[in-house]
């Protein structure tokens, strides 16, 4: 994203033709005007299909022809995802196109008539003069692998729910029909255990079966590590269960049932895992940022699947805009409030690297060092969060550089570049 306010106002020109478009999902409107504010004809409507977006840039190419401009410019507020496939057609037909933040068309709309009115035509209007003005940012569409990085990492998001679900229902079954089976076994997602509940026996339907018949079931996954004594535990406190046995034939459904799902869930997850692994493979500096001790593939899939391709920046301070985690102040006179974080960005990305930030404190020497320097240094020493905040902007400047430059991290090095510890030595 271009955060430059003059490179922006410069590409507005006299010969530059200024859309408006308001996202709606059926139906968007879109209004144009010149770099005066001037506006041409009267507004568009057109539906959110094929045909309505050639109907869209057929209007946009007469509009260029009888006003004499030369391009065009279409903003858009990034609403939800309807935004995403009138984006995808304009950079196919090579029409340049920003966004407006959602927070300025809102505040900016009673500029010109003094009135909270707000509709679809007005709203197409203040995003246009919000681009006259310069007050747009340049979205990086991913592209390649990049866009096959941001789905895989939705699909992960989604099993994730859907598997946290599951293992809350099992949990809940085992409580209302076999509440001692947790007493045995920790875990129930064990292969042995999991292998047990696949029997779909109730405890008094379980205790008919003798221990041979139950190991033999269980060797089928698990060679080692239960026998005959795990097996009798099992039986005995199945004998004194309290669970419900009535609704026996439903619920022996029930458990089959999420144990389907579970087991098709964990499938899911291992192919996506595989496929987020080749897709990493093909992003030049991944192996470089992987190396770093505390940084995992699962860290560095979800930062590219948030920023794109990284060729995209010119500078970390854009992604660090972008993750929100820019500071703010607030003074007035003499008056100094305390400074904070924007918040506005990414909150996806803002919390992922707040997650790496913990562990990389904790394991990485280096990093272990910067936040303690942070925290007791003599003069105007952080907080701990404010600490893990600058760690998380570093964390960006780190991986920046490395896909940049696809080199290696070095501790040391690091620790050399901040003034007031270039003397520290890294504890072995």
């Amino acid at each position: 994203m271009n955060y430059n306010q003059n490179e922006k106002i410069a590409q507005i020109t006299s010969h530059t033709l200024i859309i408006g478009v308001d996202i709606a999902k059926f139906k968007h409107v879109a209004r144009a005007q010149d770099f005066r504010g001037l506006e041409f004809g009267k507004p568009l409507y057109f539906e959110n299909s094929k045909s309505g977006f050639n109907h869209f840039l057929d209007w946009i190419n007469k509009l260029i022809i009888q006003h004499d401009m030369e391009k065009a410019i279409v903003g858009m507020e990034p609403t939800g995802h309807y935004w995403l496939n009138l984006a995808h057609f304009l950079k196919e037909h090579n029409i340049k196109f920003v966004v407006v933040n959602p927070m300025h068309v809102k505040k900016s709309k009673e500029l010109d008539d003094n009135s909270p009115t707000k509709n679809d035509v007005k709203d197409a209007r203040v995003i246009a003069q919000l681009v006259k003005d310069g007050r747009y940012a340049e979205p990086n569409i991913p592209q390649g692998v990049y866009a096959e990085l941001r789905v895989a990492r939705k699909i992960r998001d989604l099993l994730s729910v859907d598997r946290q679900a599951v293992q809350g229902q099992i949990h809940n079954w085992l409580d209302r029909y076999f509440p001692e089976f947790l007493t045995v076994f920790k875990d129930w997602e064990g292969k042995a255990a999991l292998q047990l509940l696949k029997l779909n026996l109730l405890p008094n339907e379980l205790v008919k079966l003798s221990n041979e018949e139950i190991l033999i079931h269980v060797r089928q996954v698990v060679k080692r590590g239960i026998g005959i004594s795990k097996i009798k535990e099992l039986t005995g406190v199945a004998q004194v269960s309290i669970g419900i046995r009535e609704g026996s034939n439903m619920a022996k459904l029930e458990l089959s049932t999420l144990i389907e799902k579970y087991e098709l869930i964990t499938e899911k997850f291992e192919e996506l895992e595989s496929n987020i692994d080749k897709l990493l493979d093909q992003i030049p500096g991944v192996s470089q940022m992987i190396a770093i001790k505390g940084i995992g593939k699962d860290t560095i899939a979800g930062f590219l699947s948030e920023v794109g391709d990284l060729k995209n920046y010119t500078h970390p301070r854009q992604i660090i805009k972008l993750a929100g985690l820019s500071l703010k102040e607030n003074t007035s006179g003499k008056h100094k409030g305390q400074t904070k974080i924007t918040k506005r960005g990414r909150k996806s990305l803002r919390a992922l690297l707040f997650r790496v930030a913990m562990p990389l404190v904790a394991k990485n020497l280096a990093f272990k060092a910067l936040h303690e320097y942070y925290t007791k240094r003599p003069n105007n020493p952080l907080k701990k969060m404010q600490s893990l905040i600058a760690i998380c902007n570093k964390v960006i400047r780190i991986l920046f550089t490395i896909g940049k430059k696809q080199c290696e991290f070095s501790e040391e090095r690091m620790l050399q570049d901040i003034p007031h510890m270039a003397t520290l030595k890294i504890a072995a």
